[in-house]
């Protein structure tokens, strides 16, 4: 199929995943103003792990917002991305076919210079030293700033390397965290899904909530994110 030569046309560069969904959520509600909660921010971290291609999110978010607007009666206004996720699945799938072997991303530019990304992680690291108990973790993130130059030929190996001190801090906090703090956590989760509940796969949940109850534990502790999806 001539289908299967064809690279998938991306609308922005790989490490822009959040930033476009956010905006063109943004743009389908037909708000500026709206702001993504941490729910969402989970939901999509949860698609970007999954593998779920920017594409297939963006064309969901727009077939959701087409048939909530195709209702006659519209008395809630969509106050979720959460609600676009039955839409982006089916376009998930419906895509998976183009490229069994891998999915082919257009070369583009970084989004971000050596030095945005220099100032990121020397950033990421004093915010982790306010911290006590990640001085290791502070020390190979600056380490990663000194060799940046290097680094930002092959930003993906990169990507690795922070997602993998990520783990480790996730680790550390985790044991500090009081049983108090995670029954906190998760019936706030539980309150924020249960609109969506019945929308999403037991798989969906799953990953959802682990994204959810990390993202809230590192911020609980003060500690930053690493990814370079959160360099914006």
């Amino acid at each position: 199929m001539a289908a299967e030569s064809e690279e998938i046309s991306w609308p922005s560069n790989y490490f822009n995943y959040f930033t476009e969904v956010e905006e063109h959520f943004q743009k389908a509600r037909g708000t500026g103003l709206f702001l993504m909660s941490p729910l969402d921010w989970a939901l999509v971290e949860a698609w970007k792990n999954a593998g779920v291609p920017l594409e297939a999110v963006l064309r969901g978010i727009d077939s959701a917002f087409e048939n909530w607007r195709s209702k006659r009666s519209r008395i809630q206004m969509v106050n979720s991305v959460a609600y676009c996720t039955q839409a982006v699945m089916t376009e998930a799938q419906a895509m998976a076919g183009v490229a069994q072997t891998g999915r082919a991303r257009r070369e583009a530019p970084a989004p971000f210079s050596i030095e945005e990304l220099e100032t990121y992680l020397r950033n990421n690291a004093a915010e982790i030293r306010k911290q006590s108990g990640y001085d290791e973790i502070a020390a190979s993130v600056d380490r990663a700033a000194d060799e940046v130059s290097d680094l930002y030929g092959d930003l993906e190996d990169l990507e690795r390397r922070l997602t993998a001190l990520e783990d480790k801090m996730i680790a550390i906090a985790r044991s500090r965290q009081t049983d108090d703090d995670l029954l906190r956590a998760r019936r706030e989760l539980d309150h924020q899904l249960r609109p969506y509940r019945g929308k999403m796969t037991a798989e969906q949940l799953s990953m959802l909530e682990k994204q959810y109850l990390e993202r809230q534990l590192l911020e609980a502790a003060g500690l930053p994110r690493l990814s370079l999806f959160y360099l914006r």
